[in-house]
């Protein structure tokens, strides 16, 4: 976050009075929302209520009918290609090598492919993937498949990203495991993110704030500070602070 002139707060991405109607259904309305530098937050919500709207319109894939979406201070309703957005699916290309998958934003944006692998090579090992420059997408786990996608997006935007559901195709040993791996990996490359979740531990553990939409139309409900440092290890969802926030959580959202 910066300061602009006349001393107002620019965030590195802020959405402020979105709304948006398909037809008749309206779908969000009047939602207020940011994100600063190196931060992570949750969006956290039941099935239906607008996330996945959000999300395309920060990214620009749709257009709001009131409000803006900035981008460090700038108007960027409409605009697609300023920000990484890795949806639910990791949607590698099976025909593609993890190196040319992984480059492939890089290309896009005109590098040479040899300069393109050899950016993507030097970064495998940070993030886990040591070994799989040559392999295909069906001969990796579902983890590491994620991984790969979340290097993918890195190397699209390095600064802001949008994660829809990065996690919840995996099993139960393996979330853990990369919740662990993620934590570590955003702390090093200081990548802001917004991140979809159903998962109320997972929004806990991962946040360092959370935004709880509601309602129909979908508005922001509440918005919770985790404040605990990072990385957090496994214990941390044992603690009393990550109960307490737990049980505002499930409040928030009238379950329980």
């Amino acid at each position: 976050m910066s300061a602009a002139a006349g001393g107002a707060r620019v965030h590195t991405l802020e959405a402020r009075g979105l709304c948006k109607t398909f037809g008749e259904k309206q779908v969000l309305q009047n939602v207020n929302i940011h994100l600063d530098e190196g931060e992570i937050v949750g969006l956290l919500g039941v099935s239906g209520v607008g996330k996945s709207t959000l999300f395309n319109l920060l990214s620009g894939l749709l257009v709001p009918d009131e409000g803006q979406v900035l981008l460090e201070g700038r108007q960027a309703a409409g605009l697609t290609g300023r920000i990484g957005y890795m949806q639910q699916k990791d949607l590698l290309l099976p025909h593609k090598k993890i190196v040319d998958n992984i480059a492939l934003p890089l290309v896009l944006k005109g590098e040479k492919k040899k300069e393109a692998r050899r950016r993507v090579e030097e970064e495998l090992a940070a993030f886990g993937l040591e070994g799989t420059a040559d392999k295909y997408p069906d001969q990796l786990s579902g983890g590491m498949r994620q991984r790969a996608a979340l290097l993918r997006t890195y190397f699209f935007n390095g600064r802001v990203a949008l994660l829809d559901e990065p996690f919840s195709a995996l099993d139960a040993i393996t979330k853990t495991q990369i919740h662990q791996w993620f934590l570590q990996v955003m702390s090093r490359i200081r990548m802001s993110a917004i991140f979809i979740t159903h998962d109320v531990d997972e929004a806990i553990l991962l946040s360092d704030r959370l935004y709880i939409m509601a309602g129909s139309p979908g508005s922001i409900a509440a918005e919770l500070k985790v404040d605990a440092p990072r990385p957090r290890g496994t214990l941390f969802t044992a603690s009393a602070e990550f109960m307490e926030r737990k049980r505002r959580i499930l409040s928030a959202l009238q379950i329980g």
